[in-house]
């Protein structure tokens, strides 16, 4: 959301400083953009998100370019309000404590045409964090109460699938004694569908305005995800962003139990309550089962969700305190690994100059080393090489028994043989090869 125009700047040529700042866009304090003062709740915050989103969404005011910055405007308020993280920065130090460039948008896919759409989903596939909102039109067919609504009995569950970007509405009748007990409503796939489950609260008009929203999370070979009604503070957990994660690992692992937050409602009263399942996927439609229950049969889970929960904010206490143990004592050792590198590159100086002044102790010439092992024989001795070859090869020749320098006797012993063998008819072979 960096670089959305938030207002006008006028730029002084004589101080290049006024210029460059200028040269900033101008924003809006992001609690006054969303009109919620600066102790407001998470459930304030989102309430005021949607509404003027839903005023000013594109969808709605076709091409008209006020209503399109304001819509940036509201957005880029939201993405600092509603992370705790960024809106510690915030509330600290300012918008120079945050790093406007790492914004993450909230996309509603409706308002994208099929090629956007395809660019989202390649991203997202390739473990870009994509956040996707509430199509507009839905928000506005429910707060208008012209959305078609099913009965959903407590305790049973109900397997459809919701086309892409639409909403599937159920409503659930809960007594005094069930309301007190608790309630538990969760949404599954079993085919790792992305949907969102929601829930809305019921306006004096007869329409339905979004209350919470809980997106649904992968876990193995399913994706769900629920909302917990015990009468007791629960906490919702939202994953760190994957990509911040790998940039700067350990700030992640610290930041990681950041967005453990209590949820806004706890308990719900006596009467009729609203739920939704939402569309996600990219193309296709999203196959869910949606089940509601009673909480009075679950106490021992419900004791378990307690300590563990209580567990974690120990821990989340913990981590803050072991964060600056742990950049203590890692700067500590980077200093020790650095000097430790430099202390080993002094010791092979100092000894390799030792060495150079060991060996100016002679009065001979230095050696002469040659520049490569493999270098090749000098042509003097290849000539000498190939001199005492060919003499060796000469002797050889010498020595040995050449055909027809045998003696007198030895021709006529060997006519003799040959009319002998004539006359025999006998296929005698003599071996003329004798020594000379």
């Amino acid at each position: 959301m960096a670089g959305s125009r938030f207002g006008s700047f006028k730029s002084e040529k004589g101080d290049p400083a006024a210029a460059a700042a200028a040269a900033a866009p101008q924003r809006k304090d992001p609690y006054e953009v969303l009109g919620v003062g600066r102790a407001a709740t998470d459930q304030e915050i989102k309430s005021a998100f949607r509404r003027m989103a839903l005023k000013y969404h594109p969808d709605k005011n076709g091409d008209d370019p006020v209503a399109s910055d304001k819509f940036q405007e509201v957005t880029f308020s939201y993405s600092i309000l509603s992370d705790p993280n960024k809106r510690r920065q915030y509330d600290t130090s300012g918008f120079e404590a945050i790093e406007t460039d790492s914004q993450e948008l909230e996309l509603d896919l409706s308002s994208l045409n099929t090629v956007n759409t395809m660019f989202a989903a390649i991203f997202s596939k390739l473990g870009v964090p994509i956040k996707t909102t509430v199509s507009a039109t839905v928000l506005e067919e429910a707060l208008n109460g012209s959305v078609m609504v099913s009965q959903l009995q407590l305790g049973n569950s109900v397997r459809k699938k919701v086309e892409k970007q639409t909403a599937h509405f159920y409503s659930v009748d809960i007594t005094e004694q069930e309301a007190k007990k608790g309630l538990v409503c969760r949404v599954h796939s079993t085919e790792r569908s992305k949907f969102k489950l929601l829930y809305f609260e019921l306006e004096e008009n007869g329409g339905l305005s979004l209350a919470l929203q809980e997106d649904s999370v992968k876990a193995g070979k399913v994706s769900a995800a629920g909302m917990y009604f015990l009468g007791f503070p629960v906490y919702r957990f939202e994953q760190n962003n994957s990509a911040s994660a790998a940039k700067d690992p350990d700030s992640a692992f610290f930041k990681r139990l950041d967005s453990f937050q209590p949820c806004d409602i706890n308990e719900l009263k006596p009467g009729t309550h609203f739920f939704a399942v939402y569309g996600d996927n990219f193309f296709k439609s999203a196959s869910y089962t949606i089940e509601i229950v009673c909480g009075e049969s679950f106490s021992a889970e419900k004791e378990k969700l307690q300590n563990v929960e209580a567990k974690i904010l120990t821990k989340r206490a913990e981590l803050s305190k072991f964060e600056a143990e742990y950049r203590e004592v890692l700067a500590k050792f980077t200093e020790m690994t650095s000097k430790y590198t430099q202390e080993m590159q002094t010791i092979d100086e100092l000894l390799n100059e030792r060495n150079v002044i060991h060996a100016s102790y002679t009065n001979n010439p230095p050696l002469k080393r040659s520049s490569s092992r493999n270098k090749s024989k000098s042509p003097s001795k290849v000539f000498k090489f190939d001199e005492e070859k060919n003499q060796r090869k000469e002797k050889k020749v010498k020595d040995q028994p050449v055909e027809g320098c045998g003696s007198e006797d030895d021709n006529s012993s060997e006519k003799k043989t040959n009319a002998r063998k004539r006359w025999l008819n006998i296929p005698f072979k003599v071996d003329r090869r004798k020594a000379c």
